[in-house]
């Protein structure tokens, strides 16, 4: 698969929301000074995409833990659960080979991004009590979606660190954010919020 027009606009519109989004205090992956030539199937882009939409699939779990744990007391920070969390995708990353360190701050991001999206969702339903989902899902079946793709995304992390470190990286990142976006419709919250999954998926 090559980076067609198409995907090069999409680079371009990638490139400017990341701008818009750093002068409004939002945070994204920086862009790069010069757009990649071409992506091949087996190349880097082919490793970092599943990256992104892993990042946006465990977003969607946001929404769902925010409704758990609102009107709960349940704090939307959970060190306990966060260092459970870390230690597990740590473990694995070890069993697969691959770098624990690198893993671990990949997932600090996902843990702060999820929080981005509790808490501006507290913030809403606190504003406009209408707003408040009717039913509470089950904390507990929430967070074995949450395990499940954590392990594909430790996964994912680990098939792709040549990808992860070459100059380019951040660059297709974007460029798959902004597709990412699109394929899942994510709104400006979810957006912002994916953004700050991304921070540190490329180590170059």
């Amino acid at each position: 698969m090559r980076l067609t027009s198409s995907a090069g606009r999409l680079f371009i519109a990638g490139a400017a929301s990341v701008a818009l989004l750093a002068g409004s205090g939002g945070i994204a992956v920086a862009a790069p000074a010069q757009r990649p030539a071409a992506v091949a199937p087996d190349s880097a882009y082919a490793r970092l995409h599943p990256l992104v939409d892993l990042a946006a699939q465990r977003l969607a779990t946001a929404d769902l833990v925010a409704a758990a744990k609102y009107g709960t007391g349940s704090p939307i920070d959970d060190p306990a659960r966060e260092k459970q969390v870390l230690d597990d995708v740590a473990g694995q990353a070890r069993d697969l080979g691959a770098d624990p360190e690198a893993t671990v701050r990949i997932f600090r991001d996902q843990i702060e991004a999820n929080k981005v999206v509790q808490r501006e969702l507290h913030r809403r339903w606190d504003a406009d009590p209408a707003q408040v989902p009717a039913e509470k899902p089950d904390l507990g079946e929430v967070r074995k979606e949450i395990n499940r793709v954590n392990g594909e995304l430790v996964r994912g992390i680990a098939d792709s660190p040549s990808a992860r470190s070459m100059p380019s990286c951040r660059g297709l990142v974007t460029v798959a954010g902004v597709r990412v976006r699109g394929e899942r419709q994510l709104d400006v919250l979810h957006a912002v919020a994916l953004g700050r999954a991304l921070r540190s998926v490329c180590s170059g």
